[in-house]
């Protein structure tokens, strides 16, 4: 689906943290390129991040960090992959805290739109406003219609 000639990410509730995880790094990477692009690369991106395997993810060094910068398969922006091996740990602290990352978005549920959304910016590396209603927008949470987001 398209809304003025840009494609709208289909809307799906992850099955596990992993999921979550990978659906939020696609939020990141999306941001300031092109969705089409980053769609076609995803496959590679899959394979780059281990599946998109928090711990594994959360446990990575230089080395991993050099490897995915010389990995042509995905987008090389070094901030994103940087914000990727941070966010993979901040994960990894709110599924101890909280069981799930599903759980956690529970803990926000009494918040209004732009808490939760703010919530989430403070939380994660390279989340702004618009990654964050797009991330929440894809894993099926509720957000605000389009034009009222940044309410």
């Amino acid at each position: 689906m398209t809304h003025r000639g840009v494609e709208i990410p289909a809307r799906r509730r992850p099955a596990d943290d992993n999921g979550y995880f990978e659906e939020l790094t696609k939020a990141v990477f999306r941001a300031g390129f092109s969705w089409r692009v980053i769609h076609d690369k995803w496959p590679a991106f899959r394979a780059a991040f281990d599946g998109f395997d928090i711990e594994a993810v959360a446990s990575y060094g230089e080395p991993d960090i050099d490897r995915l910068l010389s990995d042509s398969g995905i987008v090389r922006n070094g901030r994103k992959i940087e914000a990727t091996i941070r966010n993979a740990g901040t994960m990894h602290a709110i599924i101890s805290e909280h069981g799930s990352f599903f759980a956690y978005l529970r803990s926000l549920d009494q918040l209004k739109y732009p808490q939760r959304r703010d919530t989430l910016c403070r939380r994660f590396s390279n989340v702004g406003p618009t990654t964050a209603f797009v991330f929440l927008y894809c894993v099926e949470e509720e957000v605000p219609a389009w034009d009222e987001r940044h309410m």
